[in-house]
């Protein structure tokens, strides 16, 4: 399929110029520096972080009684997803997001322990959220810090 060319005259009266026409369907610009590009390597894998902690209660057992610790794991999974899906939308990235994303790290860290006391936790469960939690929090960290650069390169 062809694109439409339009031909602009020249102003001093040389040959015309061929010149693309703007789609207008682009609002998301390709990161150029290696800023951008890590500030979107961090969301992706804040995202699949994400998508693994929802996904873990089906292949780990984490509560022998219960399903509390299959619902938190669902809800902080699901958020740190569209947390990472939300960052990867934006040309610019969400600071807001990130913490969010910091904040999730931490409460899928210690969210173990105050679940222990109404239901036995099993000690999977500890370490499928651990390594996700501190993950979530180096990510958010990475992202702040990927965001704080770009404000200061302006």
């Amino acid at each position: 399929m062809a694109t439409p060319l339009p031909r602009r005259p020249e102003a001093d009266g040389a040959s015309p110029r061929v010149v693309p026409a703007a789609s207008g369907t682009a609002d998301y610009a390709v990161p150029a520096s290696l800023r951008g590009i890590g500030a979107q390597a961090a969301g992706v894998l804040g995202l699949l972080t994400g998508v693994w902690v929802a996904l873990s209660p089906w292949f780990i057992t984490l509560q022998y009684q219960g399903g509390n610790a299959t619902a938190v794991d669902l809800i902080c999974g699901l958020a740190a997803a569209a947390a990472g899906a939300f960052a990867l939308a934006s040309p610019r990235g969400f600071s807001g997001l990130q913490l969010g994303s910091l904040l999730l790290g931490i409460w899928l860290i210690i969210s173990p322990p105050i679940l222990d006391h109404k239901h036995p936790i099993a000690h999977a469960m500890y370490w499928s959220n651990s390594f996700p939690g501190g993950a979530l929090i180096a990510l958010a960290a990475a992202g702040l810090g990927f965001a704080a650069l770009r404000r200061t390169a302006r």
